[in-house]
Order: C-alpha cells, then structure tokens, then sequence
C-alpha cells in the first residue's frame, strides 16, 4: 500500500474510475444517480466505489459478479487497513479507497460510519448467519443501512437529525433486504443463508439445502416475507425525502422504487424467484424515474411529517456521532 506518498491522481480521475465501478457494478443504483445534481451524483459515486470494493474484497467478486472462497480474516484486514487510510487523509493508491477519501473529506464523514459498514464484512469474515429477524435487521444495518446514512450526509442531512437519519437507514435496509430475497439462490450455491435461523426451523428448511424441490414451496413463501419487510422499510423511508433537495428526493424516490420493484418481483415469482436472477428493464426504469419525478415534486403533500413506525427495527443511535 502507498499511504507514505502525498500525492495521487486527480480528483477527476478518481471520479471517472468511481463511474465506471458503478456502472458495470449496478445498473439500478447508476440510473437513479443520474438524477442528482453534479456534486451529489460524484459523491455518490465516491461512496460507490468505495462500498463495491469493500464488497469485492470480502467476497472475491469482480464488481459484484461471482464469488470466490478465500481467507476472510486476511481479507477484513486489507480492507480495515485500506480504510484506515484514506480516513486518515492518505493517498492509498487504491482508486475505491482515494474516492473514500475524497468523500470523507468533502462530507465531514464520521469515522465511526465507515467503520459500522466494515463490521458488516467483519460478521461475514466468521461466517456469522442470523439467528433471529432482529439478527437480520442488525446485518442488513451495518452492510446497507449504514450507506443510507452516508449517502444522506452527502446530501447535506446534518449528522444531528436522527429522524431524517433514520429514514436514510430505513431505504439501506430495504435495499438490502430486496437484495437477500434476488439473491438466496446465488447465497445457497456458495454456501451462505441470510434467511433468519428460527424463519428456517418454522418452515421446515434445511440451511444447507435451501434449493432443494421438496422445499421450493416454503422457500418461496420465506421470499414473500423478506419483499414484505422491504415494502415497510421502503415505505418508512420515503417519509424522508421532504428534508432533502428536489433533486436528491426525486434520486432517492426513483432508487426506492427500482430496488423495490425487485423485492416485488420475488414476491410474485415465490417458488420459482431464483430460477434466474430477478431484474428491472431499462424501461421499467425510465417509466419510474419518471414517476419518482412527480413524487419528488409533490413529497410535502405525499409524505408529510408523522412518526416513524414504533415497531420497525431502529438504527444504533451513538455511533453517528
């Protein structure tokens, strides 16, 4: 690592090599970013490259594409130490790791945000499998709930409106949760279950042989209850958006919508939602962008202030701080 040498490449470039990381790494979150206004879709991006590596990392993907085994420890400890740095202000000569960098200077980030979202790898480093479905929230907390927060920061939520902050997570959690559901077949076949244990032992499921015909059924009706929980966080988050700028809410209404069409399409597919892996057309996309554009305009009326939901999980309060 070159965290000695005191200088690197350009913002610029760093900029450029984040687009590209998201761009070949998810296309739904790419289109919603293209609604920020400039300075907030490159931070977006910066906070991109650096999540996609972080995940890459841990998993020994390529953009978020395949799964190698590998020695998790020895990977959580590149990717501590790569963070370290470039919270520190060192150039690391990793592009993902200068765009953390670059993002933790420009939005005053917390260091304790970055480090929630590394405890997440940390729990997949041990092989860590929820138990219960206060487990999962807790998961889906530090590898998705927490980049909601970030991303919030970045749009200039202050780091003080915990309500705000946490209709930020709720969005992260939603996202993750659509994620487990599309993903429980790739999961299986590399030996990882995100679905809680006590879910499991109720419908009668085998963790270890999630996809096998005799518990197709059961295994689909646990789909519909994970696109159930997204919907509610989904929901909660929205009431969110009238804090932020026009152009951030209508981003963040069109992400909530395109992740969340994915929860729904598990949904509707039950039994056969990991036959092949579930996507949005590009069509669909556009049709809610164009959507979330109206939302954005109307989110006062739409989503006007009222309590957050008592019984949905709630974010860690003093590491935001």
């Amino acid at each position: 690592m070159s965290g000695a040498r005191s200088s690197g490449p350009t913002r610029d470039a760093i900029v450029a090599t984040a687009q590209e990381a998201i761009a070949r790494g998810s296309r739904s979150f790419a289109a919603a970013s293209r609604l920020f206004d400039r300075e907030n879709r490159e931070r977006a991006w910066l906070l991109y490259a650096w999540c996609r590596a972080c995940d890459d990392i841990a998993d020994g993907q390529d953009h978020g594409h395949g799964m190698t085994p590998g020695d998790g420890p020895a990977r959580l400890a590149e990717i501590t130490e790569k963070t370290e740095a470039a919270l520190a202000g060192q150039v690391v000569g990793d592009p993902a790791f200068d765009a953390l960098r670059l993002f933790a200077d420009e939005v005053k980030l917390p260091p304790a945000l970055p480090r929630d979202l590394i405890a997440g790898f940390a729990l997949d480093a041990v092989e860590w499998r929820p138990q219960s479905e206060q487990d999962l929230y807790q998961y889906c907390y530090h590898v998705a709930g927490v980049v909601g927060c970030m991303m919030a920061l970045a749009m200039g939520v202050d780091p003080g409106d915990d309500a705000t902050l946490d209709r930020a997570c709720d969005l992260g959690l939603a996202f993750q949760l659509a994620n487990i559901a599309r993903d429980v077949g790739e999961d299986a076949r590399a030996g990882r279950c995100y679905l809680p244990q006590d879910w499991l032992d109720a419908a009668g499921i085998p963790a270890g042989d999630l996809l096998a015909p005799q518990y197709r059924d059961a295994l689909g009706r646990l789909g519909v209850r994970l696109a159930e929980r997204a919907a509610a966080y989904e929901a909660s988050a929205r009431f969110g958006t009238p804090a932020l700028a026009f152009r951030s809410a209508w981003a963040v209404l069109a992400a909530a919508d395109i992740y969340g069409a994915i929860a729904r399409q598990v949904a509707v597919l039950g039994p056969r939602a990991w036959d092949k892996r579930v996507a949005t057309s590009g069509a669909a996309k556009i049709a809610m962008m164009a959507r979330a554009w109206g939302q954005a305009q109307r989110r006062g009326a739409l989503y006007s202030a009222q309590p957050r939901d008592a019984t949905l999980w709630t974010r860690p309060r003093a590491t935001h701080r």
